[in-house]
């Protein structure tokens, strides 16, 4: 696994220090834009459509749009003067229950494993959230974003899920057609009870997948083995470098000049030691003849 970040759990005067490393992983199957007319990838071009021209890196600033069409920019030494100032340390404010989080509050899950010499404290919190049924509620600072964050226990090793801050959860105000009283029918609750109870069975991850991944690498898989006229190869990129054409032209030049030298030495020698043959012959029958 690549290390994500290295830093410390700090609980009260525990330090413990830990690498972290991404727990999930995309498997998502990503399909990239192709032109239909040659099969060559679309790239993403950063374009100014004021100045009509293509945009390089070193010519981008960031900005906030207060208004529509007004920003206030920021530079980067301005971004980085105002990044939390501990960004090593997962600093745990609370221990909680884990039920009393409700799961619309996690984003992104971690592994985090003892660094250089800190086994035995990390061995320390993670067999007293084990036994106390506790969680850690921490802050941390991930490519400068701050975060909450959930630490727990997970078998052998302590884990950490990112969290949403309170007031980036949408209100369910805001979700239209909600019903302000639940009314139901008596003999339709029962039964749909029981259907639950019968659905009912203990949480088994590894019977679910994803039906959309699978049917798409197996339709991908198809297309490969027919070679069907749905598969295409992208040209190659024409080389418009005048320099580099001639280049590759004098050095197939000289490659082949040594061999159609010898060639053209070897077919004149020849041919001058025929035509001496028949000069000489010649002048000794004109010289022969009274």
């Amino acid at each position: 696994m690549h290390t994500v970040w290295k830093g410390a759990i700090s609980f009260g005067l525990v330090h413990v220090p830990v690498k972290m490393f991404t727990a999930t992983e995309d498997k998502d199957v990503h399909l990239r834009m192709i032109h239909k007319e040659c099969g060559t990838p679309i790239s993403n071009v950063r374009t100014c459509p004021h100045c009509e021209k293509e945009v390089q890196w070193d010519e981008i600033t960031k900005g906030y749009e207060y208004e529509k069409g007004r920003f206030v920019l920021f530079d980067a030494d301005e971004l980085e003067a105002i990044k939390p100032e501990n960004t090593r340390t997962i600093q745990i404010l609370d221990f909680v229950d884990l039920t009393e989080i409700d799961p619309l509050y996690y984003q992104k899950a971690y592994y985090l494993s003892p660094d250089q010499a800190g086994s035995g404290a990390y061995n320390l919190l993670l067999e007293a959230m084990r036994q106390s049924g506790k969680i850690g509620i921490a802050k941390i600072a991930i490519r400068s974003k701050s975060s909450l964050a959930a630490i727990r226990a997970v078998d052998n090793c302590i884990c950490m899920e990112t969290m949403h801050y309170p007031d980036e959860i949408r209100s369910l105000q805001q979700v239209p057609n909600l019903p302000e009283q639940t009314t139901v029918n008596d003999k339709e609750l029962v039964m749909a009870k029981m259907l639950i109870e019968q659905l009912a069975a203990p949480f088994d991850p590894n019977k679910y997948t994803d039906d959309y991944r699978v049917a798409l690498q197996a339709a991908i898989q198809r297309k490969i083995a027919g070679e069907g006229p749905d598969i295409v190869t992208a040209p190659s990129a024409e080389r418009t470098n005048v320099i580099d054409l001639m280049a590759a032209l004098q050095a197939s030049l000289e490659a082949v000049k040594p061999a159609a030298s010898d060639d053209a030495a070897a077919d004149t020698s020849g041919d001058r030691g025929k035509g001496k043959t028949r000069s000489t012959r010649g002048r000794k029958k004109e010289g022969a003849v009274p």
